[in-house]
């Protein structure tokens, strides 16, 4: 049988080439090699203010991106993190489990809370169980993970190891999958911070429905540095982030890239990277129109996909609360 793989991803803000390439392409093209589990995180996308309305629309929006993007139905599974209610109550058991200690050195919190001050929520705080239980409760083989969400994976593990040493073997230990190249594409107007989601900059990220205009301006405005050489070096992180999406977008070899932009200047590269960003995009946005025009369809497949993994949660649900002495 195939190994299970489980991926969530926030209905928050628009999603950019840097998911699309840290992520999506390769939960894309690993239909054939393992069971997937695509999740709308809506639950976590509430540890912050979100407006009611335009989160619903994001909900439908990144799942009908998804599904443009090649994620096949017949071959994955997508479904509302929220239409599973056992993610809820098995982070609530995970949370009576987990030390306070673990829970204060996560990074991501800590950075967070500096921006949000007295406005964090507990939930905030508590975001890693609800992940915690989101892999947990599919008897999850495999995580692709970038680098900000391995400590996160860390804490998973670390969970499901406790909980098993208190009440008894329950939970599989996940393994992280780490994408070799583009696991952390950086900011185009700030090349040292990772491309975000959450970055109000308008020239920071080139998101999936951004027009052929827009990203042509936005890589026209992309920092670079003072000098003229362009290859591959990171201590010019700049320079390196425009290749590196370059490279991954027509997967041809770094030597070949250096050799093609040699003698030429950063605006020959900002162009043709931008030709070669507006060509992937352009299939994907058709998709994602003709998806989106489809709501009715659309609610369908997302409401099968709960009822396909809801008997998994719930059975492994029903587990933990037996070991805990519930029920």
């Amino acid at each position: 049988m195939k190994k299970r793989s489980f991926s969530g991803i926030q209905p928050t803000g628009p999603l950019h080439i840097g998911n699309y390439l840290g992520a999506i392409r390769q939960w894309v093209s690993s239909q054939d090699e393992f069971t997937n589990l695509f999740c709308v995180a809506d639950l976590h996308a509430l540890t912050t203010p979100q407006d009611s309305a335009t989160l619903r629309s994001k909900i439908r929006e990144v799942a009908a991106l998804l599904l443009a993007a090649g994620i096949d139905p017949a071959r994955s599974t997508v479904f509302v993190q929220s239409h599973v209610p056992a993610h809820a109550e098995l982070a609530w058991l995970l949370n009576c489990v987990i030390p306070m200690g673990w829970m204060q050195r996560m990074t991501q919190f800590k950075d967070r809370a500096l921006t949000l001050k007295q406005g964090v929520s507990v939930g905030l705080f508590a975001y890693p169980a609800l992940m915690a239980a989101d892999i947990l409760l599919y008897e999850t083989d495999y995580v692709p993970v970038g680098e900000d969400q391995k400590q996160h994976l860390e804490l998973t593990r670390d969970v499901a190891q406790r909980f098993n040493a208190l009440y008894g073997d329950t939970f599989k230990l996940p393994q992280p999958l780490f994408p070799q190249v583009g696991a952390r594409i950086m900011g185009l107007d700030t090349s040292t911070k990772k491309m975000s989601k959450s970055e109000a900059q308008p020239g920071h990220a080139i998101y999936l429905l951004d027009t052929p205009e827009d990203i042509h301006a936005k890589l026209m405005r992309a920092t670079t540095d003072s000098l003229r050489e362009i290859r591959f070096d990171q201590n010019r992180p700049g320079i390196y982030n425009l290749l590196v999406l370059y490279e991954l977008f027509t997967g041809s070899e770094r030597s070949e890239i250096e050799a093609r932009f040699a003698g030429k200047g950063y605006a020959d590269l900002k162009h043709e990277l931008a030709e070669v960003i507006i060509e992937t995009l352009q299939p994907l946005q058709m998709q994602y129109r003709q998806w989106a025009g489809e709501v009715t369809y659309l609610a369908t497949l997302l409401t099968e996909g709960a009822a396909r993994v809801r008997p998994l949660a719930e059975k492994t649900l029903a587990i933990a609360k037996d070991r805990m002495g519930l029920g």
